[in-house]
């Protein structure tokens, strides 16, 4: 994770952010907290990446790679105001010991990368390139899947996707997706490979209800996504809300503050 000590909307990369809307970085902050609590009670280990200033998305530190296997494959941004983002992960992954690969095509880490089951989804449209999938595979030596984003306001797969369950015990995993989020040859493939996938509501997606975070039976998501709190505690799942509305305004909530660290 990364504390958003200089978070504030400056430009404008994604339909969420508005940089004539006025941004409260303490109240960011404290938001952020409390995630970050939240994690800490929950008893996971959270490492924290030093915020760097001029770098206001720095704090959606999913963004920052994607690692499995202590191999950490490096994010090379679509976007010039986040492209100093990728070399200061690439950094902290290295000092940390784990293996650093940097990448060639453009990609923006676990944004568009989610492990579930056995495979790797993979967004494309809007920030990452699908060849960044064949390079990520060769990396991995694992199934990449490729699902193609069709509204800018769901522009990284992270925020149209929830992975609820990724355990290979329990089959291709368990999901909860937007459907208008993808075009039709992605829809098929989610509907065979998850036919009992969650379905969320437009109006819980639309605060970003699924860019949650889940341990398989803990799932922190958007405090006001009631109606996917209804489903999951309908599936056995723990639910727990939190408000990150003010980093909303960035285009972020839950999962876009988290990066999987995978040894």
């Amino acid at each position: 994770m990364c504390k958003p000590e200089f978070f504030t909307v400056v430009y404008r990369i994604n339909p969420w952010m508005d940089p004539a809307l006025p941004t409260d970085t303490s109240l960011a902050v404290a938001q952020w907290q409390t995630l970050y609590d939240t994690y800490i009670e929950l008893g996971f280990d959270v490492h924290l990446i030093e915020p760097i200033d001029g770098l206001p998305d720095m704090v959606y530190a999913a963004n920052g790679g994607f690692v499995i296997d202590g191999i950490a494959y490096g994010a090379n941004f679509t976007y010039p105001q986040r492209q100093p983002e990728g070399p200061a992960y690439m950094d902290w992954f290295g000092a940390n010991d784990f293996d650093v690969r940097e990448p060639v095509e453009i990609n923006e880490g676990e944004g568009d990368f989610l492990l579930v089951g056995d495979v790797i989804l993979a967004g494309t449209g809007f920030r990452s390139a699908s060849n960044s999938h064949e390079e990520i595979s060769a990396i991995y030596g694992r199934q990449v899947i490729t699902l193609t984003l069709v509204n800018p306001s769901f522009y990284h797969l992270d925020t149209a996707i929830a992975v609820l369950d990724a355990s290979p015990t329990s089959g291709n995993g368990e999901i909860a997706y937007l459907p208008s989020a993808f075009d039709e040859p992605s829809l098929a493939i989610l509907r065979e490979r998850f036919p009992d996938a969650i379905i969320v509501t437009e109006e819980d997606a639309a605060i970003l209800g699924l860019n949650s975070y889940s341990d398989g039976y803990n799932v922190v998501i958007a405090a006001k996504a009631k109606d996917f709190e209804r489903q999951l505690r309908g599936r056995g799942f723990n639910p727990i809300g939190v408000d990150l509305s003010e980093l909303l305004l960035g285009g972020g909530g839950v999962k876009c503050c988290t990066l999987e660290l995978r040894r």
